[in-house]
């Protein structure tokens, strides 16, 4: 089997976990607070990017880093999972899936902006158009299709949706300049992090926890949305001979999430959805012409 191959595997695998979390997002915050939620998911994605460290034989890499890499793990944990999931998922408890979900896809595009001022790139015609058209989207979904009126559904949850996206995106900006090994960063982060939500958890919900459906969908999610999936995206990246054809598969995550949200959920997904995240969809696909171009660029030397 080719690199490019296994690639576009590892990125179907990926894509396929990405579009069962929406689901288990919401059926884990039918009883559990957004930060006991984020307590359990944490805590199992911890032991499982530890046991995926051992079994590829670079837990060693964990006590090998530097005193400012460990102050660095801290720092980047406070933004990731414990600003940006607790913000998340605070989204989440507010808003349907089918609104939460396709708002924070609009983090790539947030990307491109930030990129701008902090990483020198330049803003092109291309960024303002899919902007437009990316953020049209999101004011038909957030007033499912009442779009003359601009009466959100709940200002809140929307609002908290936008801003998993500016966290999320100030993260990898953050990261570009992270020279430790990826999963082993994100280890460190979310190890770091933990202390700080149980602290957090403790003082306000309480740790007491029911077994059932919403501490299993926790566990779902710490064990595959930000654990595997995320290992599995980084050798997709790895092995891909073109990145762009692997990158072009998280458009299938959207449509086929809101299929699992209908059913499992029982959501009846409004037109404006529909409408809204196609929208929201072609805003990103003209984003990523400009990163086409600029691949291209650089295989034929331009």
């Amino acid at each position: 089997m080719t690199n490019q191959k296994q690639a576009m595997l590892y990125g179907l695998g990926t894509v396929l976990l990405w579009s069962t979390v929406a689901t288990a997002f919401k059926l884990s915050l039918r009883e559990l607070a957004p930060v006991q939620m984020l307590l359990i998911a944490c805590t199992a994605s911890v032991v499982v990017m530890a046991v995926i460290l051992m079994l590829q034989g670079r837990w060693h890499l964990v006590f090998s880093l530097s005193r400012k890499q460990y102050v660095q793990s801290f720092g980047m944990g406070l933004i990731n999972p414990c600003l940006y999931y607790f913000v998340l998922f605070g989204a989440f408890d507010r808003l349907p899936a089918q609104e939460a979900q396709p708002l924070n896809y609009t983090w790539a595009l947030v990307l491109a902006y930030l990129s701008v001022p902090f990483l020198g790139q330049r803003l092109r015609t291309l960024d303002i158009l899919a902007g437009l058209v990316c953020y049209a989207g999101v004011v038909v979904i957030a007033t499912r299709g009442a779009v003359t009126s601009l009466s959100f559904s709940d200002p809140l949850g929307v609002s908290l949706a936008i801003a998993s996206t500016l966290v999320w995106a100030s993260y990898w900006i953050i990261a570009t300049r992270d020279a430790r090994d990826p999963v082993v960063g994100l280890f460190l982060n979310f190890l770091f992090g933990l202390p700080v939500i149980f602290l957090i958890c403790w003082w306000t919900e309480g740790l007491s926890f029911t077994p059932g459906t919403s501490l299993a969908a926790a566990v779902y999610v710490g064990v595959f949305e930000m654990g595997i999936a995320f290992v599995l995206w980084s050798y997709a990246m790895k092995k891909a001979e073109n990145t762009s054809k692997v990158s072009n598969l998280i458009f299938i995550s959207p449509f086929l999430s809101l299929v699992f949200i209908h059913f499992i959920l029982g959501e009846q997904i409004l037109s404006s959805t529909y409408i809204g995240l196609v929208l929201i969809m072609a805003g990103l696909w003209l984003q990523q012409k400009k990163v086409k171009a600029r691949e291209e660029a650089v295989i034929h030397g331009g």
